[in-house]
């Protein structure tokens, strides 16, 4: 349907001295550059096998509890075939990428550009770096190609990336697959709360509760994943 170019925004101070359609031609482009960055990150996610995503806090320093944790879920999960795929920045991300590495299994980094500068971690196979410059984009590739999800302990970003794929999960865009949540200790509190609040309320279904699973174990992790693929075929999402 063509647009009508005769309307126009109330002329008050708000919209004075702007017009939305300066854009127009800068958005025509800027879908090239989203378009190259899905291109790039299909064609070469599709050359890998199998792989996991692992999330948590980019602000974890090595030594800490959660670091060494993440490093030994990542080998755990390598030593059953699977690749890592991450953030690809500090933290978390850079203990998955080093388990990856330590365990010779595949060893992705999805790296987003931020004003501040998101530094790549040196554990990430150097063709299996990506350069993001849109979230959205990012978060398409995380989901197709994982076969699972390792949630570890983290900040906004990671739970944007827990209710991503539950929400995906939960009206049936996805495929189900295992989401798990490492450190009771610490994802309890969320767990209570969608249950005394969410679903107490009728705002999710009890089967919802049942898309996600605490653990505390590298064992416990793999052991889930794992048997969730002996009745399942290993496939992209979408």
């Amino acid at each position: 349907m063509e647009l009508n170019n005769e309307h126009h925004l109330p002329n008050t101070n708000l919209f004075k001295g702007r017009d939305w359609t300066d854009k127009k031609a800068v958005d025509s482009w800027q879908v090239f550059k989203i378009l190259a960055e899905f291109v790039e990150g299909f064609e070469k996610m599709g050359r890998i096998g199998p792989c996991v995503s692992i999330f948590g806090s980019a602000r974890i320093q090595p030594g800490h509890p959660y670091y060494t944790l993440a490093i030994q879920v990542a080998e755990a999960l390598a030593a059953q075939g699977f690749g890592i795929i991450t953030g690809g920045g500090g933290g978390i991300m850079e203990a998955g990428n080093r388990g990856a590495k330590n365990a010779g299994a595949y060893s992705v980094g999805l790296n987003i550009n931020l004003p501040f500068e998101q530094v790549p971690n040196p554990y990430i196979d150097r063709e299996l770096l990506l350069q993001f410059d849109y979230f959205f984009v990012r978060k398409v590739i995380f989901v197709k190609y994982a076969q699972a999800f390792v949630v570890m302990p983290g900040g906004l970003g990671t739970l944007d990336e827990l209710f991503e794929a539950l929400t995906l999960i939960q009206t049936h865009k996805i495929k189900q697959f295992p989401i798990v949540l490492v450190r009771t200790d610490f994802w309890q509190g969320l767990h209570d709360w969608l249950a005394n609040r969410m679903l107490a309320e009728g705002f999710i279904s009890p089967e919802d509760m049942h898309l996600f699973r605490l653990v505390d174990t590298p064992e416990e992790a793999v052991s889930m994943i794992c048997g969730h693929y002996m009745q399942e075929s290993h496939k992209v999402n979408f």
